[in-house]
Order: C-alpha cells, then sequence, then structure tokens
C-alpha cells in the first residue's frame, strides 16, 4: 500500500508563489503517473497537472503557463511550482499516483489547503 504526503500549503497574496511537494512511500514510485487535482469549496475535484513516468506533463488551461509539475524519482517525490497564483486558485490540493503493473493501483494524499487572498 503506498502512502502519500503533501506539504506547502499556506496563504499567499494574489501574484505570489508556492511550491507544493508530494513525498510517496513504497518503491513504486519511479514506474508511476503523478497528477495534482483540487477541490474548491462548493466545486468538484478537477486536474490540474500530471507527468507520467516518462516526465512527459499535462496542464489544465487554467494553469498552464502559470503551474510547472516536475519529479525526482531519487527523492519519491513530486512537485507543483505555482506561480501567478489569483484568487481562483485557492482550494485543497491532492496528489494521486497511479501504476499499472504488476496491477492497477492510486491512491490519493489527504490534501494541502493553498489560499490566495489579500
Amino acid at each position: 500500500q503506498v502512502q502519500l504526503v503533501e506539504s506547502g500549503g499556506g496563504l499567499v497574496q494574489p501574484g505570489g508563489s508556492l511550491r507544493l511537494s508530494c513525498a510517496a512511500s513504497g518503491n513504486i514510485f519511479s514506474s508511476a503517473a503523478m497528477g495534482w487535482s483540487r477541490q474548491a469549496p462548493g466545486k468538484e475535484r478537477e486536474l490540474v497537472a500530471s507527468i507520467t513516468s516518462g516526465g512527459i506533463t499535462d496542464y489544465a488551461e487554467s494553469v498552464k503557463g502559470r503551474f510547472t509539475i516536475s519529479r525526482d524519482n531519487a527523492e519519491n517525490t513530486v512537485y507543483l511550482q505555482m506561480n501567478s497564483l489569483k484568487l481562483e486558485d485557492t482550494a485543497v490540493y491532492y496528489c494521486k499516483i497511479r501504476v499499472w503493473s504488476p496491477r492497477y493501483l492510486e491512491a490519493w494524499g489527504k490534501g494541502t489547503l493553498v489560499t490566495v487572498s489579500s
């Protein structure tokens, strides 16, 4: 069973930056696809960024050019660098891991709160 622990959330002013981290337990990280999703109050959870085991990234239109997802396989950690933060980026941010071999497995972290406010 893999566990994910997010960190790095907090309060930031509009236009500011934060870097979220997600550390994974176990030895499956290097073969896993990783993603960051967020859920704002009263809204459904949405995927904002993902990265494959090979390093291919994808982003929601709302964060393209502002957020960057990256991974460090040696540290079993995925990052989300968030720049030019907007009020509407306020949400709980969740990390997700998926692997397909030897069997399909996915898991979520418990989330970290990002509040963008002046």
